[in-house]
């Protein structure tokens, strides 16, 4: 399959399917446990219906939506995601430039692969910086220093990964940064070898935000070591309200999934929240994101832009998504299998793909702006 013969979600899975190993296509694809989160978070938008409105003239569609201060010409944004050079080798830059040439903003990780310095620079679009809270105060200081001189628009603090999740996929196949795979694993690489010619002909792997502070050239460092062993689970409310003064800008939380919480992060001087479960990659069998959406926007009011992420593979999906109050809806997978399958090229034609279906979706429903969207949209079986 081509990239021009991708249109939808399920195609561009196929595709980075056919191109990645299978320990890192399965770290993408992956959730914990049983995965029943993951699959709900989709299953989720199929619980009501669109009611559209006919005869409203719609020659014209802005789908320009604020968020947190921000104008963005598509009322989607690229969620912050981790390790995305090993999908492929412009990881980070790739994702940057579409999200820029589509107007919309995209998030970095602390454990990004390209450094916040240099996405700043090259690019104008609004950047968010996902943040962990570390044991080391003095490595949580110099990271959010950071940030503010890198030009950072928006921090968001991630609070639903005091821990890591159990991802039984990656346990099977021995994923850890660096490589230390299980046989099973090893043979997958051996499977795709143009993948492993591309990873040691480009530049070495890194993760910039964090190469002052972990070694990787010894023993592997693990996705779930680096959440057991570095990150602070005795993270509470006054960390999140010490971090928001000290970053006196646009705060959003990541992770909120009751409208108590979303009060109490109004409460302490954020200015957004998340609605998101990690895409079923931390807590298995917690509610799915769009499920819980209503009652955190009815909750925040006016106080916060609420955004969501979480099994969106659809224009349908966000449209469901905003006419519940929501800002913005962030993607991850939706934008990392294009990535992985080509690179730059592939983020631009799914973001161009959602374009398209949101515009069409938008004329259909009878709407010309984000703001005619609302609950009277909806119908809940």
């Amino acid at each position: 399959m081509s990239l021009d013969r991708c249109h939808n979600f399920h195609d561009f899975r196929r595709l980075a399917q056919r191109r990645l190993p299978g320990p890192i296509f399965h770290y993408i694809d992956g959730a914990a446990e049983d995965e029943t989160t993951y699959r709900r978070n989709t299953e989720a938008f199929e619980t009501c219906d669109l009611v559209p409105s006919v005869l409203r003239g719609v020659e014209n569609v802005d789908l320009s939506v604020t968020v947190m201060g921000h104008k963005l010409a598509l009322p989607v944004y690229c969620s912050p995601t981790a390790l995305q050079r090993l999908f492929h080798h412009d990881g980070e830059r790739a994702v940057a430039a579409a999200a820029a040439k589509y107007g919309t903003m995209f998030g970095v990780s602390s454990l990004g692969t390209v450094s916040l310095e240099e996405l700043r620079k090259a690019y104008a679009t609004p950047q968010i910086y996902q943040f962990y809270l570390h044991k080391d105060p003095g490595l949580n200081r110099a990271m959010l220093a950071r940030a503010k001189d890198a030009g950072v628009d928006i921090m968001m603090l991630t609070v639903d990964s005091i821990t890591g999740g159990n991802r039984e996929r990656d346990l099977r196949t021995g994923f850890t940064i660096p490589f230390r795979l299980t046989a099973a694993g090893m043979l997958q690489f051996a499977l795709k070898p143009r993948w492993g010619i591309n990873y040691v002909t480009h530049e070495r792997f890194k993760l910039p935000q964090l190469d002052k502070h972990v070694d990787m050239s010894g023993s592997a460092l693990s996705i779930s070591r680096y959440f057991t062993d570095m990150l602070d689970p005795s993270m509470n409310w006054d960390h999140a309200a010490d971090m928001v003064r000290q970053w006196n800008g646009q705060f959003a939380l990541k992770g909120v999934m009751s409208a108590a919480d979303a009060k109490r992060a109004a409460d302490i001087g954020c200015t957004g929240v998340v609605v998101s479960n990690h895409g079923g990659r931390q807590l298995d069998g917690s509610r799915a994101s769009f499920d819980q959406l209503a009652e955190i926007v009815d909750a925040a009011g006016d106080r916060l832009d609420v955004l969501m992420d979480g099994g969106v593979q659809r224009g349908t999906h966000v449209l469901k998504a905003l006419s519940l109050g929501a800002k913005a809806v962030g993607v991850g997978r939706y934008y990392l299998y294009p990535l992985a399958a080509a690179g730059q090229a592939g983020v631009e034609r799914a973001l161009g793909l959602m374009q398209t279906e949101l515009l069409r979706d938008m004329k259909l429903m009878g709407c010309t702006a984000i703001g005619q969207l609302s609950c009277d949209n909806l119908r809940f079986r």
